[in-house]
């Protein structure tokens, strides 16, 4: 059993870290809700709430063409990531077939591969199929970037289900097809959530691929509006931190939302049978 003092110091740490994480979002929230005339901004409280800084914003910012556009990339890329990973860490985690071994590596080594080093010729890549300043050249990298994470991840999962109950499902006649959506995927919806998550926070928040791989005004993400938006407004810092609130809010919802399941994801992978 821990002592009092180890938990008072724990606590206390984790407080400590609590403060240092939430200062920069109270900051945020402060000058978001401040009178535009205000000067400087920070964690000074507003003297009222000025919802207009966030109408002002979206209307400036055209954040709502960008919201669309973000909310488009990041549904595709999330479910195509989500599904693929799935039927390939399936494959590689419940299966014995020739070559799986080096095969799951290559999927592997993208997580070791810097985006900087591909963007590069990837966009020369994807201008000679004239697929620049579309939505494809959004969806297409970024779905094949989370796919490094998502086979690791679900594979690991995979590996960890309980052999008897594959075993079951196949003695009473199951295919591999039935054992993995009506048996394994149920059973792993925290694994799964957790995947979710994690590749919905990663597209949303992507700029690089953006900004290289998009020039028409209309097919911009939030990331990437909100830094043209910085550019116009630099002067305007209620208007810069209400942008980001809005930018910020879908993931926020989306944690809430899934955090149980998320919270329980990442427990069941730190634990090892």
């Amino acid at each position: 059993m821990t002592s009092r003092l180890e938990r008072t110091a724990t606590y206390t740490i984790l407080a400590l870290f609590a403060v240092l994480a939430l200062t920069p979002v109270v900051g945020i929230l402060s000058t978001a809700f401040s009178s535009p005339d205000a000067l400087g901004g920070g964690f000074a409280l507003p003297d009222a709430v000025h919802w207009s800084n966030f109408q002002q914003a979206w209307q400036r910012g055209h954040f709502g063409t960008y919201l669309g556009n973000s909310i488009l990339v990041t549904a595709a890329v999330v479910t195509a990531s989500t599904v693929l990973s799935v039927l390939a860490a399936y494959a590689f985690g419940t299966m014995r077939f020739r070559g799986s071994t080096p095969l799951f590596y290559l999927f592997v080594l993208g997580l070791t591969l810097p985006q900087e080093a591909l963007v590069v010729p990837l966009y020369f890549d994807l201008r000679h199929f004239q697929l620049t300043d579309t939505y494809w050249a959004l969806i297409l990298p970024q779905t094949a970037q989370s796919l490094a994470f998502g086979v690791f991840w679900m594979r690991t999962y995979f590996m960890g289900s309980t052999r008897s109950v594959i075993e079951a499902a196949r003695v009473d006649g199951a295919n591999s097809w039935t054992t993995l959506w009506r048996i394994l995927v149920p059973m792993g919806r925290p694994a799964i959530t957790t995947l979710v998550v994690i590749t919905f926070m990663w597209t949303w928040n992507e700029f690089l691929m953006a900004l290289v791989m998009i020039s028409d005004e209309a097919l911009r993400t939030v990331p990437l509006g909100l830094a043209f938006f910085q550019g116009q407004q630099s002067a305007d810092t209620t208007l810069l931190a209400a942008a980001s609130v809005l930018i910020a809010l879908p993931v926020v919802v989306v944690y809430v939302a899934l955090q149980r399941r998320f919270i329980e994801g990442m427990l069941t992978g730190a634990v090892k049978e």
